[in-house]
Parts: C-alpha cells; structure tokens; sequence
C-alpha cells in the first residue's frame, strides 16, 4: 500500500518536479542558436501525467503554459505510446498556438508502464513562411507557414528520417538546429525523472500526482473564495485584423460561484479575415493566467489548480476560431486583450487588488530578406498601476515572460542598428500611482529588407483604473512618418524603423493641486 505524502514531502516533491522543468530550460537554451530561443527566451518546458494532465511547469512564458495546459490530454490519448516516441507539432487547431510555437512531446516510462510526458515549446523566427520572420499580415492559415500535424520525429528512439528530412529541407538547418535542441531538452527530462519515479515507485509517484491536484484544486477554490460570488462583465476592443476590419470586440462575463469559476465570452465578434484569431488553446491560457494571478502566491501550476475554471466561447468565433483561420496573432495580441477583459471584468469585484491594463500588446517585429536571414522580436511596454503603487516601465508583461535581444546580440548576427533604446516619458497613465512607461526602439537597416509590425493598443489606450488616466498609445513610424498598427513592407538601406510602445495604465484620481507622479518620475521631456 503506498503511503501519502506528508506536507513536507508534497512540497519538495512540487520542487524536485519544477526543478526538471528549469533544467530542461537551461539545456534548450545553452543549445539553442537562434536569439529567440538563446537571449529573448522564448520558450516553455511541462511535465504532464499519463493522461495528459500538467503536474508541473517552469516559470516560462504563460501563453505557452496555459495552453498546453488545455490541450495536452488530446495530445496524451491521440496514440499508442512507446518508449523513445518523441511527437512534432504546431498545429494551432490540434493543441498548438501559432505556427512559430512548435511543441516535441516525450512520454516516459518505468519498466514498460505509461507514467507521463515531458514537454517543451519554443519560438522558431523561420517556420516555412514566404515573409521573414514567419509573421505575415496573413488570412488563412497556410499561408503563415508549414503545418505540422502531430507526427512522430523519432519511432522508439530512432529518427524518423523523412520527417528529419523534410523539417531541414522546408525549415532550414537553423530552425532544424534549435529542433534538435528542444529534443535534448526533453532527453534531460527523461534522464532526471527516471530516478525521481524510481524512488517513489510507479504508484507511488501517481498518488503524489494525484495529491498534488488535490492540493492544487484546494487551493485555487481558497483564492476564488476571495471574489465575492456574482456575474462580473468586461468589453474592449482590438484595433484592427490588419486586413480592414477594425474595433472588433472582445466580451467576458465571469460568473463566480461556490468555489468554482466561469468564463463566457458570448457577445465577442466573429472570427475576422486577419491573423488575431484565437484557438480556444491560447484563449484559456489568457483565462487561466488572469486567474493563476488571483491565487496564493504558493498555489502550484498543475491540472487540479485549473479544475475549478471552465470556459466557453462559440465556434467560430474571433476567441474559438476554426481552420482555416489565420491565427498568427492571436497568441501574441489578441491573448493579451483576453487577459485586459478578464482583469477589467474582476476589477469591480476585487477593486483594491486589480490592477489598471498594461500595455496590452507585445509589439511584434518581424525583419529578414528572404533566403538570407530572418529576425523576430517582441516589445516591452508600461505596467499598470494599482493601490499599490506605480506600474512598472518598459518590460514585458502578462502573456509573455520573454526578454529583449541585447543591441549587442541583434547588431552583431544582422544588418540593422539600434540607434534609440530609452524608457518613454510620460506615456504612463497620470494617477495617484502613475501607469508604467512605455519604451522607444529605433533600427537602423544596413540593407534593403523585408518588415512586418503586428502590433496593438495604437488606437485604443490602455486603460486606467479608479479613476487614474488611460496610458499613452503606441505610435510606429518609418522616416518619422507614421504607420499603421499592422503592416508588411520592404525598407531601403539607411532608413529608420520606431517604435514607440504603449504605457500602463494610471490608478486612482489625481489632486487637481498635484503634480503627475510620472512627471515627477520621468522628468518633462
């Protein structure tokens, strides 16, 4: 009979668990090439049990996170898993988010039983896509890049070799390099759960799991127990699709009762010609953050945590979007607007701890001339204020855990110069707590090249919260000359790329008499 885990036992078996995940991140990244994987970080390691549920994750980028969270146990159930397997894929309709975020699943064994999964997914800038960067302003699916449906890139152990080949052929040897660094990643996880397993024996190790969700639930229904139990309801709206539309709208109704959590987003608009759609996938992952940030601090990330949470949206919506929806934005910015209508929706039932929106984008740049080289990165931005104090400037926020590339990295690889990196003064929001700055980023080609923005939050101000202003919009512009928030263009040598990202926004109602904390902060400028 096994016994169960003391406290104790449970706590540093939750950080044995957490600790295979950090070093699954520390190999992917010493073995990674590209800036994305090595220096922005953009990528995420999970552990998941037999039948696809996580037990344990890396504190890595959330929109990942989440939605392999949701749908993992389609993944786990979809085969007959053998030791060695090791699935490939970045199908946003069959688990995936975007087409970029390619995902290698590895099962685990002890003496020939199924005990689970480790998982890891990263961002790829050259995913087969005829734009560098492999971000174009798209309206199907297809044309953002390959398409891989999951299938098997090792047959117990052994290389499939056609899929090998195919991925170096369409791919390139860069994007196939960082591949095969996902795989040792995953083979570091194996190697260490292994004696993990062993010591507690194979049920033994399931009956921790199944504590640890129990925990999990127990202490997710404690934090929801917090929100007073009523209907709270949100709208805000995306800037445009890129591809004409614009305003289009996102509505939330969160419905809090006896513990438990429940999110509709009937009322949002239809899927839109663009790329913002979302896979259901990356809009529960925008569901289970805003929700995550709710609960005690020590709440562990695994499937018992999100139990209490359900959600709904139509088919076919811009938030539950159907193939062949174009879907390369969606995970980056319409999951950030997910999350500013979940946190708008729950301000009035938590005033004193919600805080007004952050930037509420990620501000992509894609940048490359095809067949030479490709380049991807995202934008930090002003953090909302709350009752706390002032929002935090120019650092990524919500949905996205990455870094910036270093000027140093960016300038030595391409040929572009940074000739502006500085905070943006004044775009917070004016409060009693001033929202967080935006920040400005200026490149400089060395060659003609190919540039596609995706970007948000350039009509729609970030806004603010008791009373406190809405934060600065963003602003992108080419020889100074504005541009809209999404775009695909071709820029000669010499010219000059800003951008200028939104702030946060402010919190509480400002003196008349008093002078603007951000100005105070931030000089006149």
């Amino acid at each position: 009979m096994t016994v169960p885990l003391n406290p104790v036992e449970l706590a540093v078996f939750v950080s044995r668990c957490a600790g295979i995940c950090d070093e699954m991140g520390m190999v992917l990244r010493s073995a990674a090439f590209s800036p994305n994987i090595k220096d922005r970080l953009d990528f995420s390691c999970a552990l998941f049990d037999e039948k696809g549920g996580m037990f344990a994750q890396a504190a890595h980028v959330p929109v990942h996170l989440g939605s392999m969270a949701f749908a993992m146990r389609d993944i786990a159930q979809s085969r007959v898993w053998r030791p060695g397997d090791e699935l490939i894929f970045n199908d946003p309709f069959l688990g995936g988010t975007h087409l970029p975020d390619v995902t290698l699943v590895r099962p685990f064994f002890l003496e020939g039983r199924l005990m689970g999964f480790v998982v890891n997914r990263a961002h790829h800038a050259q995913i087969g896509s005829q734009t560098p960067g492999s971000m174009p302003i798209s309206s199907s699916i297809e044309e953002e890049g390959c398409i891989i449906s999951p299938a098997l890139m090792r047959d117990e152990g052994r290389p499939v070799q056609a899929m090998v080949t195919w991925l170096k052929a369409e791919l390139g040897a860069g994007t196939a390099a960082d591949l095969a660094a996902q795989s040792s990643a995953n083979r570091v996880g194996i190697d260490r759960l292994e004696p993990l397993i062993k010591e507690f024996s194979g049920d033994g190790f399931l009956v921790a799991i199944q504590q640890l969700n129990d925990y999990g639930r127990t202490m997710a229904q404690s934090g929801i127990a917090r929100i007073p139990e009523g209907v709270y309801g949100f709208e805000d709206v995306m800037d445009s699709d890129g591809l004409g539309a614009a305003a289009i709208k996102i509505r939330v109704e969160i419905t809090v009762s006896k513990g438990n959590v429940s999110v509709d987003f009937t009322g949002t608009s239809a899927a839109v010609s663009g790329n913002i759609n979302c896979p259901i996938s990356v809009t529960a992952a925008g569901v289970y953050y805003a929700m995550r940030c709710l609960l005690p601090e020590n709440t562990p990330a695994c499937a018992g945590t999100f139990s209490p949470i359900s959600l709904h949206a139509e088919p076919g919506c811009l938030v539950n979007a159907e193939r062949p929806a174009a879907t390369a934005a969606g995970n980056v910015e319409t999951s950030m607007r997910i999350v500013d209508c979940m946190l708008g929706a729950l301000a009035s039932a938590l005033p004193n701890e919600i805080p007004a929106a952050s930037q509420g984008t990620m501000n992509n740049i894609a940048m490359g001339r095809a067949g030479h080289w490709d380049y991807y990165e995202t934008l930090g931005g002003g953090v909302g204020a709350s009752k706390l104090g002032p929002g935090i400037d120019a650092v990524q926020s919500h949905m996205t855990n990455t870094l910036n590339t270093p000027i140093e990295v960016l300038e030595s690889n391409y040929p572009v110069e940074i000739i502006d990196y500085a905070i943006r003064s004044d775009s917070g929001g004016e409060g009693l707590h001033a929202g967080g700055a935006g920040l400005i980023r200026s490149y400089r080609f060395l060659e003609r090249a190919e540039v596609t923005l995706i970007t948000e939050r350039r009509q729609s101000p970030p806004w603010g919260l008791a009373g406190g202003a809405a934060g600065s919009t963003g602003h992108n512009t080419l020889n100074g000359r504005l541009l809209p928030d999404k775009i695909q263009l071709n820029v000669e040598a010499r010219d000059v790329l800003t951008v200028r990202t939104p702030g946060g926004g402010g919190w509480g109602r400002l003196r008349k008499d008093a002078v603007s904390p951000a100005k105070k902060k931030n000089g006149s400028n």
